[in-house]
């Protein structure tokens, strides 16, 4: 009986669920998970057939999954999805970029891409899905950070920027919905191995430098995500938010 109850606290049958950025990667891991969970899904991205195939894999398993394809940057686009969308429960920003380079070079329009998708695109998301939260009372908002918002590294200052902005506005948003019991958290993923890093991970020189800076001595799975997702969208965390959660093979609490 205690086992069921337990479980109980982690189910999210009933609700709906929209990842940004999810057609791969983190996000189509973190979508599985919260689907795995109980919920239905709507994944989204930029790219249609690429969502499809990710929507034919889940739905394969048995999972209740649909498509929304927009451009977080896009207001006017992201604006017109949401409000045909019903009832979103539960909102993960994933969607993000990543470009590097030194600073001192850095062009304008690669800093602005970074900041708009990484920050301005968490903020008109959310802005656009939390209205009816907030007529509802209830709502869970994760905001996927990184361990770079606390952590620089060389080449990475745009996106730096935006993760550490990005951990203020989880705090700031917070702040203003909790008193309409919608709980906003971030998790700081540590180095996964996904599509967006391959690059980085095939040069063998950084491959082994993120393996020693990491206590784990390893890359993470994109899978290793999901049961934080499930919990920050759970009743389990119903009295958590403004938190974000490091997971990260011990990266940020060690020299």
């Amino acid at each position: 009986m205690a086992g069921t109850a337990a479980s109980r606290l982690f189910d999210l049958t009933g609700r709906t669920a929209l990842i940004t950025g999810s057609s791969q990667g983190l996000g189509f891991a973190i979508a599985r998970g919260l689907a795995e969970a109980g919920a239905a899904i709507v994944l989204n991205g930029r790219d249609q057939p690429r969502l499809d195939r990710a929507a034919a894999t889940l739905a394969k398993d048995g999972l209740t999954v649909r498509t929304s394809c927009f451009d977080v940057t896009d207001p006017a686009a992201l604006a017109s999805a949401v409000a045909g969308l019903g009832a979103i429960d539960i909102l993960v920003n994933n969607a993000g970029v990543q470009r590097r380079g030194p600073l001192e070079s850095i062009d304008e329009a690669t800093w602005r891409l970074v900041i708009d998708t990484n920050l301005t695109g968490v903020f008109l998301m959310t802005r656009a899905v939390v209205p009816a939260m907030i007529e509802r009372r209830a709502g869970k908002i994760i905001n996927i950070a990184s361990v770079a918002s606390v952590l620089a590294r060389k080449t990475t200052a745009p996106y730096a920027a935006a993760k550490g902005g990005l951990m203020m506005l989880t705090r700031a948003m917070a702040t203003e919905w909790a008193g309409y019991n919608i709980q906003v958290n971030a998790i700081a993923p540590g180095y996964f191995a996904t599509e967006m890093n391959a690059d980085i991970r095939a040069k063998p020189e950084f491959d082994n430098w993120a393996k020693g800076r990491t206590p784990a001595g390893r890359w993470a799975k994109p899978e290793e995500l999901a049961g934080t997702a499930i919990y920050l969208a759970s009743a389990a965390a119903d009295y958590v938010t403004g938190h974000t959660l490091f997971v990260d093979g011990g990266l940020s609490v060690s020299l």
